[in-house]
């Protein structure tokens, strides 16, 4: 029988495969989230200004609670809408 190493793909064998997720602010040692900076929070929110699940964004629990929390102080503040029809 042939080893994985002697057959040749006609395409490659990889396709499909999703990339691990992974928690930027652990990867790029982010310690605080500035809810005073709304360009950074639009990436965890979606085009109805609704705040994405951890599931899709790959944040470690203790940061997606953080972001949710600067999320809401900056709608708060009314740099970040409640509600958006085309946020992005």
């Amino acid at each position: 029988m042939a080893s994985r190493d002697d057959i040749k793909f006609l395409s490659n064998p990889n396709i499909g495969q999703k990339r691990k997720k992974y928690c930027r602010f652990k990867r790029y040692g982010i310690k605080w989230i500035d809810y005073k900076n709304p360009e950074f929070l639009l990436q965890f929110v979606n085009e109805q200004g609704k705040i994405l699940p951890r599931r899709i964004t790959g944040n470690s629990l203790k940061y997606q609670r953080r972001v949710a929390t600067a999320i809401k102080r900056a709608r708060h503040l009314a740099m970040l809408p409640y509600v958006a029809d085309n946020l992005k």
